[in-house]
């Protein structure tokens, strides 16, 4: 491709990216009406698994998470269930008993500045990946987002309740968004509570079609120069947002109850 077509392509991608931007109205959440409806859209999209998993934000004071109390599964949640909890898992706003496995969650906070939301799940294809020690293999364009940006963890810690599990996932995750977990499940760790939420539903989608595509024959990779421009173009907050409240429109088709 000529630097001029180069040029006029991102030229175009700029241009649409600004008019995405505009149809993207903020639809005024508080953090933990987004949070419940996230919960609510990974139950939709077959990332519940009974009790396991959680969704977790950064709290406003440092040091802090809003997480939800163990006992409640993404399908029920609602925003009035989530609390405010310090470093030690301590609650400071809201009722409930904290699940000790958000305590990994804490460790990837406090090494990502970056990262504002986290979400971890057991869904099926991802588990099913998991189980046979196979990396996640990117190579579609609706998975691009994930494009050089999940890590594997290829040991099994056990159940992740203490700080050397906190510590040796937060490493294995680097400064990727994602990480395939072996014999447990996924991470995604977001700019926000929207772009952990559409992060989760591309790898679950991305694990899906890698175990289809793997029964028909090879798995090509894409060129990589291409694969990352989808990356950045994919995860831009303008797309990140319309994804995200695709999603939710379904959810609240369901029931509203979830922003209480």
């Amino acid at each position: 491709m000529s630097d001029a077509a180069i040029s006029q392509k991102q030229d175009i991608m700029d241009k649409t990216a600004e008019q995405f931007g505009a149809q993207s109205r903020d639809p005024g959440w508080t953090p933990t009406q987004k949070l419940a409806l996230a919960c609510r859209i990974l139950a939709r999209e077959g990332h519940g698994s009974g009790l396991a998993g959680q969704m977790t934000a950064r709290g406003g004071p440092p040091g802090t998470m809003w997480t939800h109390p163990y006992g409640f599964g993404f399908n029920e949640l609602k925003a009035s269930d989530y609390m405010l909890v310090d470093e030690q898992l301590n609650v400071l706003e809201g009722d409930g008993t904290p699940n000790p496995a958000n305590r990994f969650h804490l460790h990837v906070y406090k090494v990502r500045p970056d990262v504002q939301a986290i979400v971890h799940t057991h869904p099926p294809c991802i588990s099913a990946l998991s189980m046979i020690g196979e990396e996640l293999a990117v190579s579609h364009m609706d998975t691009s987002l994930l494009y050089e940006d999940c890590a594997y963890l290829p040991h099994w810690p056990g159940v992740p309740f203490g700080d050397g599990e906190g510590e040796l996932i937060s490493g294995a995750l680097g400064d990727k968004r994602a990480i395939l977990l072996a014999h447990h499940g996924q991470l995604c760790a977001g700019r926000s509570v929207e772009e952990a939420t559409v992060l989760s539903v591309t790898i679950e989608h991305a694990a899906k079609i890698q175990l289809l595509a793997r029964g028909a024959g090879e798995i090509r990779p894409i060129v990589p120069e291409l694969g990352r421009e989808a990356h950045d173009w994919r995860l831009r907050p303008e797309q990140i947002a319309l994804n995200f409240q695709y999603y939710a429109r379904q959810a609240l088709a369901e029931g509203e109850d979830c922003l209480q």
